[in-house]
């Protein structure tokens, strides 16, 4: 019987010193040990514990209980009410080998079993193991922080594979757990905070930096994991949020340990050690991002943040951490908007017109808006496209007229996409527009430098052989901005400085476009010609872009669209060179 065989063993213990254990009595006692429990005999196990004169035993020996003893627990879970009192005799006998073994050996013997679980077991097994791992840690003297910090990684690490739960149903469902073992993990937390917190309060120069740096690396992980993906907002029926609970603990805890996270590329860091500085660097770019749509826009611990900071530096400081939102998200194609509401945070705290154009010699500044550019061509969830357009209009707002200026040169020349150089060229319209009807002059959208940027607008990529049909938004906006120009200026004004140019414009993108037009049309017909002759079903290059397989008539609709945009294209065309005639004759007759 397993228990006669554990008391023959603890018997022959009893009258040996403790220095006179031997590898062999372990062994014997944890096989014993995890005889009983598999047998059922937990209740007879727990008494042998108790016994005062075990105690010297169980110091040495309980910790190898530990393993047999979790699989017993979680599996007694699993069992109907009549086994719930065995359970309970497992559960004292944990609290007990707690009180009584090596904090050490405990310690090492309770990380064992977190760091072979796996799967469904992961939350039960680090729930059941947080307050005994608790209780080590705060007995141990030597190596403390090495220990706390080793255990928050281990239990992080085991957490991270497990998928977040999103939807309200899965939240409240919490199916392995994950949710429930997240706010119980920052409680296990607590006491070693408070420890750090309560030292930095007995002295301003508070230099066991140690623990607090474990448990800043804790926080960050888990606003990496699980809090950057995790559904955060409000949810009807759900009246404590865990993940809001959770976010708010960890928020505190940075806000104690006095993390201060907002710096910029080329600024001094505010890390307190080197070390810190490299957990920064290499780990903490997703971490840092997330603390700060945290704060700024869902306002966890916004009351503990001095509003000392001016708008513009602070949009200054988070464009990092929206850039690394950007990719996170859109360019994955998440749904969760984070990088463009904590973008629109920053924005609407600044007039228009407020933020000066040096700030474009921040590489953040240029890499932003080129990243929602992305988002809004190749982003497929479309209320992420219509909110990056909508921030990227309100950035644009924000400069001054040389930073406008110098945005839309860049978008120009890197944006590679015939929609959204269209809607710059429209937006360069609206500046010249302003320029031309204010009381004050703005170089910047008259005379050369708006020349400078017409060089980049009026002229077709490839010549008279660009393709058309897909650059026919950038064609359009650019016939509608020269039309402009045409009608609002004159040709003794000039203020646009178009005139100047007009044979330059011609040459590169007037002439060209009348050529390209023709070659066009003339294919497209010459391919209407040829389907209405042969009459099949095969499939059709248009853009560059093969197109499935479709019937004749689908075909030839497809055809007749691409002839009405070069109608239209030709039509607004045919207009500026009636405009332009019409103002050199007027000019000329004025001469005369």
């Amino acid at each position: 019987m397993a228990v006669d065989e554990l008391q023959a063993i603890i018997q022959r213990c009893q009258i040996l010193e403790e220095s006179d254990f031997r590898g062999e009595d372990f062994n014997l006692f944890q096989v014993a040990g995890q005889k009983c429990l598999e047998d059922g005999y937990a209740a007879q196990l727990l008494e042998v514990i108790q016994n005062e004169k075990n105690k010297v035993i169980i110091k040495n020996m309980g910790w190898n209980l530990i393993s047999p003893l979790v699989r017993c627990i979680l599996a007694y879970k699993q069992e109907d009410d009549k086994r719930d009192d065995k359970r309970e005799h497992c559960l004292k006998i944990l609290d007990q080998l707690v009180q009584l073994c090596n904090p050490k050996e405990l310690f090492l013997g309770l990380l064992e079993q977190i760091e072979q679980t796996s799967g469904e077991k992961v939350c039960p097994t680090v729930m059941l193991l947080l307050q005994p791992l608790q209780t080590v840690l705060l007995k141990l003297q030597n190596k403390k922080a090495y220990s706390v910090g080793l255990s928050l990684a281990m239990i992080m690490n085991q957490l991270t594979p497990l998928p977040v739960p999103y939807t309200k149903q899965q939240i409240q469902e919490d199916k392995l757990g994950l949710c429930q073992c997240c706010n119980a993990v920052v409680d296990f937390a607590k006491p070693f905070v408070n420890e750090v917190v309560k030292n930095m309060e007995k002295s301003s120069e508070y230099n066991d930096m140690e623990l607090k740096e474990e448990l800043l690396k804790f926080c960050m992980k888990s606003l990496k994991y699980p809090l950057l993906t995790a559904q955060l907002e409000q949810l009807e029926g759900i009246e404590e949020h865990p993940f809001r609970h959770f976010a708010t603990e960890i928020i505190v805890s940075v806000v104690k340990m006095n993390y201060i996270f907002l710096h910029h590329k080329g600024k001094r860091s505010y890390w307190e050690n080197q070390e810190f500085e490299d957990i920064e660097r290499k780990n903490s770019a997703d971490s840092l991002a997330c603390l700060s749509y945290l704060m700024f826009v869902q306002h966890f611990g916004i009351n503990c943040f001095p509003m000392v900071f001016s708008p513009s530096y602070l949009l200054q400081c988070n464009m990092t951490h929206i850039e690394v939102l950007v990719v996170v998200f859109c360019l994955f194609a998440s749904f969760f908007s984070h990088p463009q509401d904590l973008f629109e945070n920053c924005l609407l705290r600044m007039e228009d017109n407020s933020l000066l154009h040096q700030y474009l010699e921040f590489r953040d500044f240029i890499n932003v808006p080129q990243d929602l550019v992305k988002v809004m061509t190749l982003c497929p969830i479309e209320h992420l496209r219509k909110k990056s357009l909508n921030m990227l209009q309100l950035f644009i707002d924000k400069f001054d007229a040389e930073g406008k200026y110098t945005l839309f040169r860049c978008l120009l020349k890197t944006s590679n996409h015939a929609g959204v150089e269209g809607y710059i060229i429209q937006k360069i319209k609206d500046q010249i527009h302003l320029s031309l009807t204010k009381a004050h002059d703005n170089v910047w959208f008259t005379r050369h430098h708006l020349i400078s940027l017409l060089d980049l607008v009026l002229f077709l990529p490839e010549g008279a052989e660009t393709d058309l049909l897909q650059n026919s938004d950038r064609i359009m906006a650019s016939l509608n901005l020269l039309r402009y120009l045409v009608i609002k200026d004159c040709e003794s004004d000039n203020q646009t400085g178009v005139w100047t140019t007009l044979a330059k414009i011609e040459k590169n993108f007037l002439k060209p476009l009348h050529v390209g037009l023709n070659m066009s049309k003339a294919h497209y017909e010459a391919e209407i010609k040829n389907k209405r002759e042969n009459r099949r079903v095969y499939s059709l290059t248009v853009s560059e872009e093969k197109m499935p397989a479709m019937t004749t008539e689908m075909q030839l609709q497809v055809l007749h669209s691409a002839l009405f945009t070069f109608d239209l294209i030709e039509s607004v065309l045919a207009r500026v060179e009636e405009l332009i005639e019409v103002k050199v004759k007027a000019a000329m007759d004025e001469n005369i």
